[in-house]
This record gives structure tokens, C-alpha cells and sequence, in this order.
């Protein structure tokens, strides 16, 4: 069996196996997977079915190499390097954040771990009237939604959200955001 088809067996028994999702975006209303909540179980799996895994960091690109033990036939998994300038953070702080983040979404890439889409979650779709004349609601603007949660006193979730949305999506939002709430989240960013 090559590392393909164990990476895919793997894939069916982590689907089978019940993992409970202990993150909370409680300004988006949200439950993920942390990846301290996948992980070990993933590698149990990995572990019988004779899988290695293993994550690198270039400048430019991250990998996933996932070996069959037996064959030595690999999946490569890659994605690109990001950044992150937390607050109060040093560089390298700021590194094992990018490092953490990746890894986990290499791990969701890799397992195919389905999570709740921020894009959608943000901006959603325009309601469908079936036979129905009246006007549909227009789309929450997500900055707006941002700045009520700010002034609601969740700065935490806001900043949470905000820094589960892709890089363009966020600088978005935050290009639409007074100051004052730019420096909010900004105290309130998560580490």
C-alpha cells in the first residue's frame, strides 16, 4: 500500500473517530478544531498505519511530507509562508505563531478536516425568495459587525475573528474601522 492510499485510509479512520472542537469564536458564534485537538489522535493513526509525518519551514513555502515506513512513498502537503505582527510580541513570538497556524492548517489539508468557513461566515449570501416579492435583507457589512462587537465589550472575539479571516478579507474590514476600534482590537489581539 503506498503512502497515498494509507494517507486516505487515515483520513477514513479520523473521520470515524468522535473529537470534540474546543476552540470558540464567540464573537463569530463559532466551535473549531485547536490543533492540540486533532493532533495526538491524528498521530495514533498515523502511528498504525506505519505513517511519518513531517512539517518544514522555507521562507516562501511550507511542506507536509507524510512517508510510508514500509515503501518509503510520500504525499507532499505545502502552503504558503504567511506572517504575524502580534501585539507585545517579539519576532520570534511572531514566528511560532505563523508556525502554529500552518501547521495546523497543513494538518487540516492533510486529513481533510472540514471547519466552518470565516469568508461565508462573514459575508454570506443573499437570501433566496422562492414566489416571495419582498426585498431581501441586504448582507451584514462585516466591519460593521466588528465594530458593534468592539463597542458590545467583545473586543476578544472581534479580534479573534478578525484574525481567522484570510489576509485580504481582514485588511478589508480593517481599512473600514475608526482608530479608536483599530486600537482596541489591537490591545485585544490574540497571541
Amino acid at each position: 500500500m503506498s503512502a497515498l492510499s494509507k494517507l486516505n485510509e487515515a483520513r477514513k479512520q479520523f473521520h470515524a473517530s468522535k473529537l470534540e472542537k474546543t476552540g470558540h469564536n464567540k464573537f463569530a458564534g463559532y466551535k473549531y478544531f485547536e490543533l492540540g485537538d486533532f493532533l495526538v489522535p491524528a498521530l495514533r493513526i498515523f502511528e498504525g498505519l506505519k505513517l511519518s509525518s513531517v512539517v518544514s519551514f522555507g521562507i516562501e513555502l511550507a511542506t507536509m511530507t507524510i512517508t510510508d515506513l514500509e515503501d518509503g512513498t510520500f504525499v507532499c502537503i505545502t502552503s504558503p509562508m504567511s506572517t504575524a505582527s502580534l501585539k507585545a510580541c517579539h519576532e520570534v513570538q511572531n514566528l511560532g505563531a505563523v508556525q502554529t497556524y500552518i501547521r495546523r492548517y497543513l494538518w487540516v489539508a492533510a486529513l481533510e478536516i472540514v471547519e466552518h468557513d470565516a469568508i461565508d461566515a462573514s459575508e454570506g449570501a443573499e437570501p433566496k425568495t422562492k414566489g416571495n416579492t419582498q426585498k431581501p435583507t441586504s448582507k451584514p457589512d462585516p466591519a460593521q459587525e466588528v465594530i458593534n462587537g468592539v463597542k458590545a465589550g467583545d473586543a476578544s472575539g472581534a479580534a479573534a475573528y478578525l484574525a481567522g479571516l484570510p489576509e485580504s478579507a481582514m485588511n478589508a474590514i480593517w481599512a473600514k474601522l475608526p482608530a479608536d476600534i483599530q486600537d482596541k482590537l489591537t490591545a485585544a489581539w490574540p497571541a
